[in-house]
């Protein structure tokens, strides 16, 4: 996301001016705030300009912000619970100008954040990141010098639990507030600084996002290595880039990887799944490993000895398969079973589903003597 402070524009501007043109460059990028949204202030005295309800940052004037007194709005987080007619009342009450617009429903929250100048933005980048199922991981390991707030409704709920978070803080020791599942607040004494710290974190978002998107690469040696060393022999590998490799190997496929075999006799050549590399080889392969064996020991009468727990094939999360075999032909034949067996998952997609034979059918096929004998006279 580009920077767009123009010194030379904000040279003579005087505070509210500066709050009115920075404001306006963050209203103009859609990816920041959308139809209304966002809101911005600026203290100046005891005074509290904030943005009026009703008006968009991508054009607002100073007209556009209402000017409360300050300490006003932050008596009212003495208040254990406040409604929200109550809040839009008092805040009214607070005005300097009674003609002015609603204060913005953030008004408490500017006001108790104790810099002159304050921005709030719902940011597409770190919105999108907050609402992954790993969001919580995610934020704090990107905004580790941010104050990061649990969903809260926005209005007296935010600011009181903002309030109660940053009774023992230096608020010198964070850049701005992340607002999980809904924003993001800087701030500064200085307009610039506050755009700029804005302008910064969405970037670290937006890396982040840009990033996660770049294809995955995956160390085949040493996959190869740890196959190996779990089968008990160097393992040959036919490696799958195919399309339809490829796009198993994506996160809107990767389920059909636990879905078992096309066909029962599929089995004593693939095992029922494949391993699933994503980035931890070793933990990976140790979790199939034990999976297997607890497959094995659900479905054993005790008279099976269980074959080697080591996989037949993996899918490399956003980047393909791998077949293992003790020869080339072994490894082929692998890769040929696969290449139709998840053809006929991704087709399945179109009824409704894959549904193989169940993990007990799979275990007897596996484990019939008549089919160990086809392997053991190949």
């Amino acid at each position: 996301m580009k920077n767009l402070y123009n010194t030379k524009k904000a040279k003579d501007l005087d505070d509210l001016e500066l709050r009115v043109y920075t404001s306006r460059l963050l209203g103009a990028n859609s990816d920041l705030v959308l139809h209304g949204g966002g809101n911005t202030s600026v203290k100046i005295g005891a005074t509290l300009y904030v943005k009026g309800s009703g008006w968009d940052l991508a054009t607002i004037e100073k007209e556009g912000f209402s000017p409360v007194k300050t300490i006003e709005l932050i008596k009212l987080l003495d208040y254990e619970r406040l409604s929200d007619s109550d809040m839009v009342k008092y805040q009214r009450e607070a005005l300097v100008e009674k003609d002015a617009p609603n204060p913005s429903i953030e008004a408490i929250l500017h006001a108790l954040i104790p810099y002159k100048f304050v921005d709030h933005t719902h940011a597409d980048a770190i919105v999108t990141i907050s609402n992954s199922n790993r969001g919580e991981e995610l934020i704090k390991e990107l905004y580790s010098d941010y104050l990061i707030v649990p969903y809260v409704m926005p209005g007296f709920l935010l600011s009181k639990m903002v309030y109660n978070m940053t009774e023992l803080i230096d608020w010198d020791s964070i850049k701005g507030i992340i607002l999980h599942n809904h924003g993001i607040f800087t701030f500064s004494n200085s307009a610039k600084e506050s755009y700029d710290n804005m302008i910064d974190a969405v970037n670290v978002a937006n890396k982040f996002i840009r990033e996660s998107k770049k294809k995955k690469e995956h160390d085949l040696s040493k996959i190869k290595e740890l196959i190996s060393k779990a089968k008990g022999y160097d393992v040959v590998m036919r490696v799958n880039q195919s399309a339809t490799a490829k796009r198993f190997a994506t996160k809107e496929d990767m389920a059909l990887t636990q879905k078992g075999v096309l066909t029962p006799e599929h089995i004593i050549r693939t095992k029922r799944v494949p391993i699933v590399f994503e980035e931890d080889y070793e933990k990976e392969l140790e979790r199939y490993i034990q999976d297997y064996t607890e497959y094995f020991e659900r479905h054993t009468t005790g008279e099976e000895i269980m074959l080697n727990p080591a996989p037949n094939w993996a899918v490399l999360k956003d980047f393909g398969t791998v077949s293992f075999g003790k020869d080339e032909k072994e490894a082929k034949v692998i890769e040929d079973i696969n290449n139709h067996t998840m053809k006929a998952m991704i087709d399945a997609k179109r009824f409704g589903g894959y549904k193989s034979i169940s993990e007990q059918d799979s275990f007897y096929m596996e484990y019939w003597e008549l089919e160990q004998m086809k392997l053991k006279n190949r």
